[in-house]
This record gives C-alpha cells, structure tokens and sequence, in this order.
C-alpha cells in the first residue's frame, strides 16, 4: 500500500511531463505542414 504514494504522484508527474512535450511541439509549430514534409524527402536532389 505504501508503493501507492510513490506511484501515484509520478505518474502524475509523468502525464504531465508528456503533455507539456506536446503542448511545445504543437506551440513550436511541429505539426503545421506534416505533407510537405513527406513531398520533400520524394523531391530531394536524385544526381
């Protein structure tokens, strides 16, 4: 039973260590243009 207060509050903690990384990468702008991403490995320089 005493693993529980050890447990709980670090998943807490990790939630929201997870959620601040995703609040960051979409205020960073990671997610704007996902397609133009994947068109510009196809139209790299082919020499």
């Amino acid at each position: 039973m005493d693993i529980l207060f050890i447990l709980i509050p670090l998943s807490v903690v990790m939630a929201l260590v997870v959620l601040g990384g995703l609040w960051w990468a979409v205020y960073r702008g990671q997610f704007e243009d996902i397609e133009e991403e994947g068109r510009r490995i196809f139209e790299e320089d082919q020499d």
